[in-house]
């Protein structure tokens, strides 16, 4: 049995730049890894069968990231022949990050499952090839393979890595989850954002292109940013419905933690420029 580290990540700005033919939106964005993750138990098989052994809520195994990346790299190492053991695994998850929170929990999935399989299958494929296969099923995917905090500009994938002060992140949920493409097809979203040096990115109040499109749409969010924001500056992060405060220590982002009413539910984490899947695999 091993275990691997599946982390959140804030967006801790967001504009939407435009949108290509495919529909896909380009973007520049700040992804900060937390150190909050989920974790995925994988316990190998020795027939080809790839199995979740935790379903989650309204979402199919069929549809599942987690089983459409195994399958993805099974695929890919079978047809260049480099799969060097049995490719069968028994997949289990503790799902800590809240789906449709904007924390990225199914891309992060996905990726530590193309890092881990990489590993246990003997696979030997790069950073760049397990890359190319993520992309297929997620913009932010490279990102969580990369393992780096960044700078992210095209649909996501074009990374600038970035070493950023460590803060501490309040992380509220209002139990919604918000689907990605509900925003991203929303007619008022902002589409036309100018493209800026992250420089002058870093030195202007940082925003999130969805956040009124997601506050006008879910009252829940509405309430809780308008909530936070009685504490400490706050802001959507991603699509989702989580909102996020930053401290310069954790005893600050305590003090607003335990003000929380019973409704709300947070955590506290402190921001990581390594991922903590590449911190710890055990």
């Amino acid at each position: 049995m091993y275990q691997f580290l599946s982390p959140a990540k804030l967006n801790l700005f967001l504009y939407i730049t435009g949108q290509r033919k495919d529909g896909y939106h380009l973007l520049q964005t700040w992804y900060q890894f937390l150190n909050y993750s989920d974790i995925l138990i994988l316990i190998p098989r020795k027939d080809n069968k790839i199995q979740l052994l935790t379903p989650l809520e309204n979402i199919s195994n069929k549809n599942n990231l987690i089983i459409r990346a195994a399958l993805l790299l099974e695929k890919f190492c079978n047809k260049k022949k480099i799969i060097n053991a049995p490719y069968g695994m028994d997949i289990k998850i503790n799902k800590r990050l809240p789906t449709g929170s904007g924390l990225g929990g199914g891309s992060s999935n996905a990726a530590t499952i193309l890092v881990a399989l990489n590993e246990l299958w003997n696979c030997n494929l790069n950073n760049n090839q397990l890359i190319q296969l993520g992309i297929q099923l997620g913009a932010d995917i490279p990102f969580f393979i990369c393992g780096h905090t960044a700078f992210a500009e095209g649909i996501g994938e074009k990374l600038t890595f970035i070493n950023a002060p460590e803060k501490w992140y309040l992380v509220a949920y209002p139990n919604i989850n918000i689907s990605t493409k509900t925003i991203f097809n929303d007619k008022e979203l902002t589409r036309n954002t100018p493209i800026r040096k992250f420089n002058e990115l870093l030195s202007i109040p940082y925003k999130n292109d969805c956040e009124l499109i997601v506050r006008k749409r879910f009252y829940k969010v509405e309430q809780l940013i308008f909530w936070l924001l009685r504490y400490a500056p706050s802001r959507l992060t991603g699509t989702g419905s989580c909102v996020f405060s930053e401290f310069d220590s954790q005893e600050a982002a305590y003090k607003v933690l335990h003000q929380f009413p019973v409704s709300i539910h947070g955590f506290i984490s402190q921001g990581v420029n390594i991922s903590p899947l590449y911190q710890c695999k055990f």
